[in-house]
């Protein structure tokens, strides 16, 4: 059981230091269009793709999971 815990709790990080990452990176990018027009299409434009990336990411990550989860529970 404790194989499941740590796994689990492995990925987990991951994926909060991910979102973190990208966190940051959006405030950073919330800073930047306060000056330009362009910044600002720029900015939308980055968040449609991060936001592509977020869920692309999530979903691999609970791929992973589940893998993980298969391999220990055999369903």
């Amino acid at each position: 059981m404790k194989s499941i815990n740590k796994i689990i709790d492995k990925k987990i990080d991951h994926f909060i230091w991910a979102l973190i990452g990208n966190g940051f990176f959006l405030l950073i990018l919330g800073v930047l269009i306060v000056w330009t027009d362009f910044m600002l299409r720029l900015l939308m434009g980055l968040i449609a793709i991060v936001v592509a990336y977020v869920f692309f990411y999530g979903a691999y990550k609970l791929f992973v999971i589940k893998k993980h989860l298969d391999k220990i529970i055999k369903f």
